[in-house]
């Protein structure tokens, strides 16, 4: 149970630090979710939004920190 534990507790440490990056990036200006390729569109009752460079952008951020982490971080 212990490890579960430290599991759950590192699981939602992660969570805070990307949610608080993601409001400081909202904040400061940054264009993430309005690059050239995000998708908006809006109807008479509906607006529909889909963030596919910022998406793309992400994935590719995260791939290489976790390719770093693990070539430099595992024994």
């Amino acid at each position: 149970m212990n490890g579960i534990a430290k599991l759950l507790m590192t699981a939602g440490a992660a969570l805070f630090a990307v949610g608080l990056l993601a409001y400081l990036a909202s904040k400061s200006g940054l264009p993430f979710g309005r690059l050239p390729g995000d998708i908006s569109w809006s109807g008479k009752n509906f607006k529909v939004f889909a963030p596919i460079t910022s998406m793309i952008v992400v994935s590719l951020i995260l791939t290489i920190i976790l390719n770093l982490v693990s070539k430099f971080g595992g024994k």
